[in-house]
């Protein structure tokens, strides 16, 4: 049994504003050419197909050409959905998709219903909003330790009727390393889950963390495909191709475009030869000069003309004030930053409480669009 294991597609995403649909188109061709040369019998995607709830329609085309094109490679397809996604979009027509071999779990409570390929069952946890199973489920406590811990136990205790077992999940297992790009999944300030929780099974697809990790033997994070930040620079992007009982090889994709990152004088940069190499690259650039340069950008771009992101960080100077980031980072951070820049002060606990639920709420309300 040969399983490439990708995730984290977010197809429909685009980078500072730049878009990256053509990269993922890529990336899918990649997909199809390795499920025939390595001979594939199953394509796992670990959650996040979409970049939000709602995706573009070129987004869900170039979703429909891959799940087509890999059927017709000889794979059969096993997809959850992730905390990005419409569990309820993503999974329409998931019973009809059956008969063609592309099996959709986004239903927590199929979570441990397997598909059985040959002698292996394949079971789909999608990503699980705490809030929206811990009644259903009876949990101990609103957590996604609890949440996954109880479909595991369900996992384990139907796994023993078969010769082997594969499980997907998307979640966050303690002692990965995130990235800017991903989006925090954390309940009253705790996102992680235990590595112990996966005890029991051949191999674990993990999905959410974008750069590829081996958390154990047999449980891995795949990574995204493509870079979604440039905190991504030095990750290898690809896929995980595993053969049960045999080993686990990595699996480089395409790169449509590298990302770099830039520190310096701007004149230095506009002339050094040592940074030749990056003028193709989207880049994020600080620049160092004591006094802020006019015109940067456009300077910049005559020679590096994908420069995205630029900063300034003076040389025995305090740092003009920069817009605060947003993207990648949790919600209830941003909010109560908004409360201490307005007030002057920080929220009080109970309004920090207060604003934790909301998000929360509008999580589960999200979900279930």
């Amino acid at each position: 049994m040969r399983i490439l294991h990708t995730s984290d597609w977010h197809l429909g995403r685009s980078f500072h504003r730049e878009s990256l649909l053509d990269g993922q188109a890529a990336f899918v061709d990649h997909l199809v050419e390795t499920v025939r040369a390595e001979r594939v019998d199953v394509v796992a995607v670990a959650g996040d197909v979409y970049d939000r709830a709602l995706p573009p329609v070129d987004a869900v085309s170039l979703c429909n050409e891959a799940l087509g094109r890999l059927q017709s490679a000889g794979a059969r397809t096993i997809m959850i959905s992730g905390n990005h996604d419409s569990a309820r979009r993503l999974g329409f027509g998931a019973s009809l998709f059956e008969a063609a071999g592309v099996h959709l779990r986004t239903d927590p409570a199929l979570a441990w219903e397997p598909v059985v390929v040959d002698d292996v069952a394949f079971y789909g946890i999608p990503y699980l909003e705490p809030e929206l199973v811990r009644r259903p489920w009876d949990l101990p406590d609103r957590s996604h330790s609890a949440a996954l811990s109880h479909a595991m136990e369900r996992i384990r205790a139907d796994a023993g009727r078969h010769p082997r077992s594969v499980v997907l999940a998307h979640a966050f297992v303690t002692g990965g390393q995130a990235s800017d790009s991903e989006r925090d999944i954390s309940v009253g300030g705790v996102a992680h889950v235990p590595l112990s929780a996966f005890d029991g099974v051949d191999y674990v697809a993990l999905g959410h963390l974008h750069g590829r990790q081996r958390m154990s033997e047999t449980v891995r994070y795949s990574g995204s495909p493509i870079a979604y930040s440039f905190s991504e620079v030095n990750q290898v992007k690809g896929s995980w191709l595993v053969t049960l009982g045999a080993g686990v090889e990595f699996v480089p994709a395409p790169v449509p475009r590298p990302v770099g990152r830039l520190r310096g004088h701007l004149e230095d940069l506009l002339s050094s030869p040592r940074h030749a190499g990056l003028e193709d690259h989207w880049l994020q650039v600080v620049l160092t000069d004591p006094v802020r340069p006019r015109s940067a950008m456009d300077r910049l771009r005559a020679r590096f003309p994908h420069t995205l992101a630029l900063s300034f960080e003076p040389e025995g100077g305090q740092a003009a004030p920069e817009p605060v980031r947003l993207s990648g980072r949790p919600e209830a951070e941003v909010a109560l930053d908004f409360v201490r820049e307005v007030r002057g002060e920080p929220a009080a606990s109970e309004e920090e409480e207060l604003l934790r639920q909301a998000i929360e709420a509008s999580r589960v309300k999200e979900t279930m669009a």
